[in-house]
């Protein structure tokens, strides 16, 4: 199957991460800076096919307009298994968001702040590749994915080095009072459906948001992974 990726930040990710067989790669004629630049180097590393055409025939690939004149064709994506993200740092499990442009900006967190590998449930994402790169500024195709089918079996396994911390406000303590100096998980739940009963089970700790306001609204998932994942960033830099 084919995927259309759209805009240079996300062209970009897809060539320098490997992790997907890119067929040609489209460039507005109009266009010549040193982005423009960069990424036909790239793609002549990687034997693709670079096309040069009117912005026309782009518009009539891509599904949106914010393409900037450059889009790419890809292949399926090459994940990552269970042993190939053992012994990194900080990890993360994403369940129950439905909405791929709230996914993508959850994953932009996570990477911006040291995340090294998601652990997500099966289903089809696949369809919307091309959103989600674009919406993460790319860091879906950088960071380490880990396709799961039996959670409960592969946090068995990963409880062994890591502590599980799932952001879920029953019998919780505040995020600034987390430990987060080992190895951790972090476990974020979507608006509606939040996270699974096998994931919370799993969960070593609970840790809420404590709100400077008497604001009683709950964030959306992007905003929520911000918080958490800068706090554990902050933890961990300042451990070393």
């Amino acid at each position: 199957m084919e995927y259309v990726f759209e805009g240079s930040i996300s062209v970009k990710a897809v060539l320098l991460s490997g992790k997907r067989e890119v067929f040609s790669v489209w460039i507005d004629e109009a266009k010549h800076d040193k982005d423009t630049s960069f990424l036909i180097a790239k793609a002549k590393e990687r034997g693709v096919e670079v096309k040069r055409v009117a912005r026309e025939e782009i518009d009539n690939i891509a599904q949106g307009k914010t393409h900037g004149g450059v889009i790419c064709v890809a292949g399926e994506r090459t994940y990552e298994s269970v042993e190939e993200v053992k012994g990194k740092q900080f990890l993360a499990i994403l369940e129950g968001i439905e909405d791929p442009f709230n996914f993508g900006y959850c994953l932009r967190s996570l990477k911006a702040f040291g995340c090294e590998g998601i652990l997500v449930n099966e289903r089809n994402w696949y369809e919307s590749a091309g959103v989600i790169a674009k919406s993460s500024a790319g860091a879906s195709e950088y960071l380490s994915v880990v396709v799961v089918s039996d959670m409960a079996e592969v946090l068995k396994e990963l409880k062994k080095e890591y502590r599980v911390v799932a952001a879920n406000r029953r019998d919780a303590i505040s995020l600034y009072e987390a430990d987060f100096s080992s190895p951790v998980i972090l476990a974020i739940g979507g608006e509606k459906r939040g996270l699974s009963r096998v994931v919370e089970n799993a969960a070593d700790q609970n840790v809420y948001i404590p709100y400077d306001s008497d604001f009683r609204n709950a964030l959306n998932a992007s905003s929520a992974t911000s918080v958490f994942a800068y706090e554990i960033a902050r933890a961990k830099r300042r451990k070393t």
